[in-house]
């Protein structure tokens, strides 16, 4: 499969770029911290900004693997980092995950996006903005022929994010926090086909 690994997007009101070990306070303050944003997520929320320093030390020395995507989401108004928006390979957390998905080729992994922003910027249609410019690149950049997004059943604000983002419901699984805790989810599909064929997407 050909990637492209974490290039610099720009949308009308944000910049999507590599997170750095400097955005560390600005993270930890806007949304690494909340228990809000973070309960429906694999994580729990970190204790002080030296854990997310750590994590994004970590995260930096993936960035020049081709297939690696993890963008900081940037408030052009502001400059504020203010969340963050990935696709990865959800296949290699768990290779249970093939069976749920009969019709799709997935011989290159089974790519899912998933993102994350700090409360001040909910309900601004922000995450709807970011999660397009993503697909788009996804499907200009690379040859995946679809993509998944997945949330939580109790959070289905996120669920209108992945439809307006074109993304279609596909089926009910159960996903795992880190530590093991089994969360109710629902699993969409946004194929390359659907998406170039929606004149309403990017």
């Amino acid at each position: 499969m050909r990637h492209a690994g974490t290039q610099e997007l720009e949308t009308d009101r944000l910049f999507l770029r590599r997170l750095l070990p400097e955005d560390a306070d600005m993270m930890y303050a806007n949304w690494a911290s909340d228990p809000q944003v973070t309960r429906f997520l694999r994580w729990e929320p970190h204790k002080n900004a030296l854990e997310t320093l750590g994590l994004l030390a970590a995260w930096a020395t993936l960035y020049p693997n081709p297939d690696y995507y993890q963008w900081a989401i940037v408030e052009k108004a502001s400059g504020q980092v203010f969340g963050s928006i990935s696709i990865f390979n959800a296949l290699l957390g768990d290779p249970a995950q093939k069976a749920l998905w009969p019709q799709q080729d997935c011989t290159d992994g089974i790519w899912e996006a998933g993102y994350c922003i700090g409360r001040n910027w909910w309900n601004r249609g922000l995450a709807t903005e970011a999660l397009k410019a993503v697909t788009a690149y996804w499907f200009s950049h690379t040859d995946g022929d679809w993509l998944t997004c997945c949330h939580a059943k109790a959070n289905p604000a996120s669920g209108r994010v992945m439809e307006k983002a074109g993304f279609v419901y596909h089926h009910d699984t159960v996903d795992h926090k880190f530590d093991g805790t089994p969360v109710e989810c629902k699993s969409y599909l946004l194929t390359r086909e659907r998406y170039e064929h929606r004149k309403d997407l990017p």
